[in-house]
């Protein structure tokens, strides 16, 4: 969307069937649009872990921003209470801080490769990537797979999705770093 003024909008009509639980502005304005015990209809077809119907299983946190700038300072502050918040009351551990891109790789790229995932991680907000350099001779499938990114979705995809948060720089055939960071995540 344009602006969060017009997420809002389209989150709050019935016809788009669409929602999220939470909204968060550029400057930092947090709108709750669902409760938290009730399920929205943020995440679509995808899995997490082996879970599927992320709606049914998680909040959804929708973010104003297109993908191509950072995140704001005010957002991001926002987010940063929220989710403090949001990890005590429902015990969810930061591996359980996903983006919309872990869930369904190919298919959603958000936040996108400019969102700060290093700073939540440092806050104790979202998992770390993890550096590691010991040669790794698993699949890259079964590595994928015990870091989360389970599905239906290609290995190619759920490369490209892991990549989004963890190497976005990355490209083309899975490398050295990548098999590190995926060993640290499993």
């Amino acid at each position: 969307m344009v602006s969060a003024e017009a997420a809002l909008e389209r989150l709050c009509d019935p016809q788009a069937e669409v929602s999220a639980h939470y909204l968060i502005a550029r400057d930092g304005r947090l709108w709750q649009l669902v409760r938290e015990q009730d399920r929205a209809w943020h995440a679509g077809v995808g899995s997490w872990c082996g879970f599927a119907d992320l709606n049914s299983r998680s909040i959804g946190v929708e973010l104003d921003n297109r993908g191509g700038e950072p995140f704001a300072e005010p957002q991001m502050t926002a987010l940063e209470g929220l989710l403090t918040g949001l990890l005590a009351r429902w015990s969810i551990a930061p591996r359980g801080v996903i983006g919309h891109s872990d869930m369904a790789p190919g298919r959603k790229r958000d936040p996108g490769p400019r969102f700060d995932w290093a700073r939540l991680a440092r806050g104790g907000l979202a998992r770390p990537t993890p550096v590691e350099t010991a040669e790794i001779h698993e699949p890259l499938e079964t590595l994928l797979v015990r870091a989360g990114y389970s599905g239906q979705a290609s290995v190619e995809d759920r490369l490209a999705a892991f990549r989004l948060r963890h190497r976005p720089w990355g490209q083309g055939a899975a490398c050295k770093a990548d098999y590190a960071i995926l060993r640290g995540l499993g």
